[in-house]
């Protein structure tokens, strides 16, 4: 799915990646407690996804460059 490709160079810094993850798991974490789970659901799933894709997906390495 290229519309939700997270591994840009924007997110190359890794305080940018746990930041993100951070924030949406936190979110989900306040949804839940105001009492609203579809909204939790949706965040903490949007956390999960983040996580997936900026840690265990197979980050780019940043040092290959291509074959000339």
């Amino acid at each position: 799915m290229a519309f939700f490709d997270l591994q840009i160079p924007f997110f190359i810094p890794i305080w940018r990646r746990v930041a993100l993850i951070l924030v949406c798991h936190g979110w989900g974490l306040f949804e839940f407690a105001n009492g609203t789970p579809f909204w939790g659901v949706i965040f903490v799933g949007l956390g999960v996804f983040a996580s997936w894709q900026l840690f265990f997906d197979g980050w780019p390495d940043s040092n290959s460059s291509t074959d000339e």
